[in-house]
Formats: structure tokens, sequence, C-alpha cells
């Protein structure tokens, strides 16, 4: 896939005081799309719009185009 993170999603949401526990007690995200974070892939939008607010950050902070080989 060409868009791929720049980051480490679930280690930026934990600087900002949100550990995958807080972030299931609150509801913030479900478990697949968690899932999806640990493994590096893309989630919905409206959840990058969560991820956005979270952490103060632009989507293209966030994910980049990567040319496919």
């Amino acid at each position: 896939m060409p868009l791929e993170w720049r980051m480490d999603i679930l280690s930026l949401l934990n600087e900002k005081g949100y550990s995958t526990y807080r972030i299931r007690k609150e509801g913030l995200f479900s478990e697949s799309t968690v899932q999806k974070l640990r493994e590096g892939k893309l989630i919905n939008w409206h959840d990058v719009e969560t991820i956005c607010k979270i952490t103060g950050k632009q989507p293209g902070k966030l994910i980049w185009y990567v040319k496919e080989k």
C-alpha cells in the first residue's frame, strides 16, 4: 500500500496519556482499530481525525505516500 504511517501511532498516543487501556475504556477506538495500529495498517478517516485531535498533529505529519516498486 502506498500510504504508510510516519511514526508509531500507539506510542504517540501513549505520550499524550492515552494507553491502550484508556483507549478501550473511553471507547475512542474499536479493538480492531487498535490492532490495525499495532500492525501499522491504515484506519478510517474518522479515527485519523480523532488521532489528530488528541495529538495536535495534521494528517500529513502522521501519514505519507511511498511509491510502490
